[in-house]
């Protein structure tokens, strides 16, 4: 009765994905970290850039043991992001300074890090395996998951950093989400009769795949889409009150739209990859994805362009429309990845394949905030700047989309 398609895939990758996904609650307690330890929250940030770097980079180089066991993978992800997460409280707890950063950075960074990129990883392919005629779907249901994890969490963090504290905030969750984990690791199982092709003569070499036209396309506009985004998302209040200002509306639209767009990313990462299983080319949903928001991009720089205090709610609005759909293509882009991979390459290789396109994500992860960060110091912290040149870079994505990627292969 339990051996379905949802009891032992769908549910498993949720409760995997909504306890790894609460990586992007990282600004609910970054502040209270830097005051705990005595630290600039410039400098503890660095912690969550290693924790995206070695998510995509552990992905990348697990894709060869998700494919042969995907209950040792489970298990190394569930006790990797939750000592991270333990090892992370124990250090702000007990010790201040220089210590306690590295002892972040070690913990949340890294170990809590590749616990991320092997926990992303690892539902992926039984998912696909499972819901064969509805991969968009199957992938969208678990990185959703990933995607509503800050959502859920966000307010469980406030309340008990509030009550008990910071550090009791990390034993409290690293608890629930190894029980959550757990579970899912011991739920998770392939479809039965489905053998693993013998990997001993496998011809898969990873740098070969770059030097593949058509996955490189893939890589780089994935890159490109999670840059972006990263650069758009990690100011989005700013961004707001710089389109708001002089309006009576500025505090509620502060205060109101962060959730209003990290509901656009959560639609986007089931909308996108479900109605992608309904087109005949799942790279047609990229397509959508940039030319989308070029077109916003160029609407939204209008706001901006006006200095002689005139500036209205109609006006911010065209912002606010940019911030939902740059949300929205950000995780529809994440769900469809898959998918579209599985469409170009087949299903035998796919963790490998998939794996190695998230290093994407760990370059990302390093520029996408820190680009606008240098934009900002050098314009004299000119939002509109970050527009122009995510402009440039959505633009050169949209071509690689059309000239690269190359037409839908027999899917396997």
């Amino acid at each position: 009765m339990l051996n379905n398609k949802w009891f032992r895939a769908a549910i498993p990758a949720l409760l995997i994905h909504c306890s790894i996904g609460t990586v992007y609650c990282w600004s609910t307690f970054k502040e209270a970290i830097a005051e705990k330890i005595g630290m600039s929250t410039f400098a503890v940030g660095w912690a969550f850039s290693l924790a995206i770097f070695f998510l995509g980079m552990s992905a990348a180089f697990a894709g060869k043991m998700v494919e042969k066991d995907i209950h040792k993978s489970s298990l190394i992800s569930c006790l990797c992001f939750t000592a991270g997460m333990l090892g992370t409280g124990l250090f702000i707890q007990f010790t201040t300074g220089v210590v306690a950063l590295i002892g972040v950075f070690v913990c949340y960074g890294c170990i809590m890090g590749i616990g991320l990129g092997i926990g992303y990883l690892t539902p992926v392919k039984t998912l696909m395996l499972w819901f064969s005629e509805q991969k968009g779907l199957a992938t969208g249901i678990s990185i959703m998951g990933f995607g509503l994890a800050k959502a859920i969490a966000t307010p469980i963090m406030e309340k008990i950093q509030s009550s008990l504290g910071i550090s009791a905030m990390f034993y409290i969750l690293g608890g629930v989400y190894f029980l959550m984990m757990m579970l899912g690791h011991f739920l998770l199982k392939k479809p039965e009769g489905w053998v693993e092709p013998d990997d001993e003569r496998s011809s898969f070499r990873p740098l070969d795949m770059f030097k593949n036209k058509v996955f490189l396309g893939i890589w780089l506009m994935f890159f490109i889409n999670i840059h972006c985004g990263l650069a758009l998302i990690t100011y989005e209040k700013q961004i707001i009150g710089t389109a708001f200002a002089g309006t009576a509306a500025l505090a509620a639209m502060v205060s109101i739209i962060p959730s209003v767009t990290a509901a656009f990313n959560a639609l986007g990462r089931i909308g996108y990859s479900t109605v992608s299983d309904k087109m005949k080319d799942r790279n047609t949903v990229y397509k959508i994805i940039f030319t989308s928001c070029i077109a916003v991009t160029v609407a939204a720089l209008v706001p901006f362009a006006i200095t002689n205090g005139s500036k209205s709610v109609i006006l911010g609005a065209l912002v606010i429309i940019l911030l939902c759909l740059v949300n929205l293509g950000y995780g529809g882009g994440f769900s469809t990845l898959p998918a579209l991979l599985s469409s170009r390459f087949g299903m035998d290789k796919i963790s490998k394949i998939h794996g190695l396109s998230l290093s994407a994500w760990a370059v990302a992860g390093i520029t996408g905030n820190n680009m606008s960060e240098l934009i900002l110091k050098s314009t004299g912290r000119k939002y509109d700047y970050i527009l122009i040149a995510t402009l440039v870079l959505y633009t050169a994505a949209l071509v690689i989309c059309l000239t690269m990627v190359g037409k839908k292969s027999k899917e396997q």
